[in-house]
């Protein structure tokens, strides 16, 4: 019944948007500034989007709340040049919280500020300060509700782990006992968080072929985000993290990713084993990324493996993939897949074995969209997930999105 409903409203904003069209396309033409000679160019965008899910048990992932599973956002972006070597961009968002219903109340921050210089136009050297989103993998590069086609985020970017970042497990069985419970969302990981705005600094280009970026953030691409601004963290334990990739002609991209830092927040200090600190503990995560498009095909994969070293247990270990196709069946409507698989190792239980330290898991992931206008977009997904567990989370998640971009 919510989704028939939610389908029928979609249609009829779709009806009343195209008639909205030409109003939407001066409004984007008026939120635009160039000074005489065209030194200073400011573009104010945006994207509205309405989002509607129902799951027939707990919300999986980073989707938040029971009950409530509404979630509008708007997102404002700033983009200005100042001439051929400057460029900043600023993302203010309006939403109930970074992650859907985090903060059902409502919030609003700055998700992104940065400033960039590019002495050179040829585009092989690159240096931005600020707060930005991660170099690390290829799928936050098109991460936004325009651009995904899915609602959701792949699993390695949103399904959180037994991994803390706020205290040491008391012991190995204490680790272990964690995979009896539901999803603790405040207190637990992903190997990803989403996009990772997190803060520093970072140099990227491309040389011929090749393209690479190298950042150094003030926390681990795994943090929360409330921990993302300059300031919330001390800077005593960076995260750098790299990719190098390579497009060997037009249809093709190969990447490779790394990262590595250190995960536990300052208040986990106090129940580390005695002569430790923070920087002893690590998330080292490697990535490899691959990207193909020809015609109406477009196929994006995604393989990670990442090892937390966890106090009073030793290594975590997960590998983590996706598959991604889409297929523009008009050149308005598009149907995608995705195949998300998520394995954990394992670790010493403290009576002399080993166990997995996390359930494995794994998610099929399909959508069709639809772009009425240059302006206006709706979505439909359907997920099924099974984990390797006595209960399931999330089993199956039905959503719509309705996006007006300006």
């Amino acid at each position: 019944m919510k989704a028939s409903l939610t389908i029928l409203v979609l249609l009829l904003v779709s009806q009343l948007g195209q008639a909205q069209e030409a109003v939407l396309q001066r409004i984007d033409e008026a939120l635009q500034y160039q000074s005489p000679g065209g030194f200073f160019r400011s573009k104010l965008s945006g994207l509205i989007d309405l989002e509607v899910d129902y799951i027939d048990r707990r919300p999986p992932g980073l989707l938040f709340g029971n009950a409530d599973l509404f979630n509008p956002r708007l997102s404002l972006f700033l983009d200005t040049h100042m001439g051929e070597q400057f460029y900043s961009l600023v993302q203010f968002r309006a939403d109930r919280g970074f992650d859907p219903r985090s903060k059902p109340d409502g919030d609003a921050r700055f998700d992104e500020y940065l400033l960039r210089w590019t002495p050179w136009t040829d585009g092989q050297f690159n240096l931005q300060a600020g707060k930005f989103a991660t170099v690390f993998g290829k799928w936050v590069q098109r991460h936004d509700s325009w651009q995904n086609p899915f609602i959701t985020a792949p699993l390695a970017y949103e399904n959180v782990n037994t991994i803390t970042d706020q205290a040491a497990p008391g012991s190995p069985g204490a680790f272990l006992a964690r995979r009896s419970l539901a999803d603790q969302k405040t207190k637990w990981l992903p190997v990803i968080w989403g996009p990772a705005y997190t803060s520093g600094a970072s140099v990227f280009g491309q040389v011929e072929k090749w393209d690479y970026a190298v950042e150094f953030k003030n926390a681990s691409i795994s943090s929360r985000p409330a921990v993302w601004d300059a300031q919330d963290l001390n800077w005593e334990h960076p995260t750098v993290s790299a990719r190098l990739g390579l497009t060997p002609n037009a249809a093709w991209n190969f990447g490779a990713s790394a990262s590595y830092g250190a995960y536990l927040l300052p208040g986990a200090e106090a129940s580390l084993p005695a002569g430790r600190g923070l920087g002893s503990y690590t998330q080292t995560t490697l990535g490899t990324d691959i990207s193909w498009s020809h015609h109406a095909w477009q196929i994006w994969g995604e393989a990670l493996v990442a090892r937390f070293q966890v106090p009073t247990v030793g290594n975590a270990d997960t590998f983590t993939c996706f598959i991604e196709t889409k297929y523009k069946v008009t050149p308005n409507l598009f149907a995608a897949v995705r195949w998300n698989q998520q394995l954990c190792g394992t670790v010493p239980d403290g009576t002399g074995g080993s166990q997995h330290w996390d359930r494995n898991i794994s998610r099929v992931d399909t959508a069709v969209g639809y772009r009425f206008t240059r302006h206006l977009q709706g979505k439909l997904q359907y997920s099924y997930t099974h984990e390797n567990a006595p209960f399931q989370q999330g089993e199956q998640l039905l959503a719509a999105q309705f996006t007006v971009k300006f």
